[in-house]
Parts: structure tokens; C-alpha cells; sequence
């Protein structure tokens, strides 16, 4: 079943790069008490995630901040050296929280996986935003195939 809107966030966990190396962190650390922007894209280096998706959220991320968002995250189906090179390849410092979502189990959760096998990619989640305050989901929005609109920095700040 596909997550929307008042539904709580399911159960899980993400990989995150440390200082100490690969970690962990799960949802209910992510989304307690918080507002969280949950922003995913369907693979690290690719052309759309990489020029616009991603770079959106860090251009705009202290007017989202100054909206009340807490965290800014973004998830890849990718594992977390992945997650970890592409978010210094795309400069997102402290911005944006980078998210590995590995065996794409956590997309799985939210019912919003995407079969990419067409492409070589195997199972990937889909572009897709989704507003979440203290672990329920106030806005979901899910693009359609090939489209970039409704998930954008932009769009997000729109509905804040």
C-alpha cells in the first residue's frame, strides 16, 4: 500500500556515512519529533537527481529551515559509500541528510518502489517528496514517470 497523506511513517533504517565510517540510522531517530522533508530519487549520478533534484534542496534549504523544516533528507536506492561521494560530489555539506537505502526496503515500506530494470538498474525507488511531521506524513508528492515537478525544492517550499 502506498503511503499518503496522515499515514505514519513505516518502520526502518538507512544507512548514513559517520566519522567513523558507515552507520546507521532509523526512521523513528529521523522522524521523531521533527518535521523532516523526505525527498527521494532514483539513483545517486544520475542526470535529473544530480543538475536539479538534489542541488533544489541544497540552493533552498534555508528557506525550507525557515519554514520550520527541521532536516532535509535525501534517499537513494544506493548503498551508503555511494550516498556518501555523491552528497560531497554535489556539495550538500550540512544541508541535506544523505540516505542509503540499499536492498531498497525502505521505498518497499513507503510502496513507492520502482522497477528500473528496463534500464539496468533494478529495483529503485521513485522521485518523490514527502513532508512528514513528528512521523506522519502531511504531504506526499510522487512525480509520474519521466516528470519533474511536483517534488522539486521548490513545489516543497510551495506547500510549507
Amino acid at each position: 500500500m502506498t503511503i499518503k497523506v496522515g499515514d505514519k511513517m513505516p518502520s526502518g533504517t538507512f544507512g548514513v556515512m559517520t566519522d567513523a565510517g558507515p552507520g546507521a540510522v532509523s526512521s523513528e531517530e529521523l522522524f521523531a519529533g521533527k518535521k523532516v522533508v523526505l525527498v527521494s530519487v532514483p539513483g545517486a549520478f544520475t542526470p535529473t537527481c544530480s543538475m536539479n533534484h538534489l542541488p533544489g534542496f541544497v540552493d533552498q534549504a534555508d528557506d525550507l529551515m525557515s519554514k520550520g523544516v527541521d532536516t532535509i533528507a535525501c534517499m537513494a536506492v544506493n548503498d551508503v559509500f555511494v550516498m556518501d561521494a555523491w552528497g560531497k560530489d554535489r556539495g550538500v555539506g550540512s544541508k541535506v541528510m544523505m540516505l542509503a537505502d540499499g536492498n531498497a526496503e525502505y521505498a518497499k515500506a513507503l510502496g513507492l518502489e520502482l522497477d528500473a530494470s528496463g534500464f539496468g538498474m533494478g529495483i529503485r525507488g521513485q522521485r518523490f517528496a514527502i513532508v512528514v511531521d513528528d512521523g506522519v506524513a502531511t504531504h506526499v508528492a510522487v512525480e509520474q514517470p519521466g516528470e519533474f515537478e511536483v517534488s522539486k525544492a521548490e513545489a516543497i517550499l510551495a506547500q510549507l
